[in-house]
């Protein structure tokens, strides 16, 4: 009788013991999946707060691009904002955090009405600027067409005598010379024979332009596309020349007869056609071409 009593309180206490167990395991799913709903719940919470953020960026973008400003502080509240989304990006959601930024949210929003309000007043002021500028604009601009009339023709005529000083040259010619132990030179179309190259032109006269020393270069181009002589450089204003040859003349407006020997390394003597130019200065007077056997 005992025993059986012993096993009917055991069989009712596993019963009580099964009950606790499946209530505890109910309660403790119902509990995983609140704190899962709220973990979900706060992560979009902090979603929500990135996206306003970066619709706050893209207010103060818009306002600091259409008007061209350049305003500190529109610039220093938009670089807060940043700095704020970068908080929010890397913080970790919870309820305290997701209040703290909702809270700095609309304060944000505040402050972006008072400075938009204030930047419309400032383009409003600087559009009133720039109508009154453009007012004086126009008058200073027909002043400066009466100016620029004068000036154009100035330079034309300018020009004009620039281009007419200019001296030309007329009957360039170009031709290989053997030069002799006593300083006799003679001509020749062989490019084996041949020590130098010899141009010759002639000035001709221009009585506008300046009378006096002038500094004239030769340049001389093989069949190879090398510089013959010097092969020196120099700078103008409006680039550079490279050069075989130089010659100073003294130019009195009248004809006048030049001739340039160039010098030559056998290398560059081959057979083939050649370039010849004279320039005055950086100005191309005259060029031609000789043929060496």
């Amino acid at each position: 009788m005992t025993t059986e009593n012993n096993s009917a309180k055991f069989k009712v206490l596993i019963g009580i013991l099964s009950v606790l167990l499946i209530a505890l395991a109910v309660y403790t799913i119902t509990l995983y999946n609140d704190s899962k709903n709220t973990v979900s719940g706060l992560e979009q919470q902090k979603s929500d707060i990135e996206d306003e953020l970066e619709d706050l960026i893209a207010n103060y973008d818009e306002v600091i691009k259409d008007n061209e400003l350049k305003d500190k502080d529109l610039l220093a509240a938009r670089e807060r904002i940043e700095i704020l989304l970068d908080s929010v990006k890397d913080a970790e959601a919870n309820r305290d955090l997701i209040q703290r930024f909702r809270s700095e949210i609309a304060r944000l929003k505040d402050e972006r009405k008072l400075l938009f309000k204030r930047a419309d007043s400032l383009i409003a002021a600087n559009q009133m600027l720039a109508m009154e500028r453009d007012s004086t604009n126009m008058v200073l601009s027909e002043t400066i067409k009466v100016v620029d009339s004068v000036s154009e023709q100035n330079t034309a005529m300018a020009e004009t005598i620039k281009k007419g000083s200019v001296v030309k040259a007329v009957d360039l010619r170009g031709e290989a010379v053997i030069v002799r132990s006593n300083g006799k030179i003679v001509d020749t179309r062989r490019s084996s024979r041949a020590d130098k190259v010899r141009a010759c032109f002639t000035l001709t006269p221009n009585t506008i332009a300046s009378k006096g020393d002038r500094l004239l270069y030769v340049q001389v181009i093989n069949p190879r596309n090398n510089l013959l002589g010097k092969k020196a450089v120099m700078q103008f204003e409006t680039g550079t020349l490279n050069y075989s040859e130089t010659t100073k003349v003294f130019y009195e407006n009248e004809e006048l007869d030049v001739c340039v020997l160039v010098d030559a390394m056998d290398d560059d003597l081959i057979e083939g056609r050649y370039i010849i130019n004279v320039y005055d200065g950086p100005n191309q007077i005259a060029s031609t071409s000789m043929e060496l056997k």
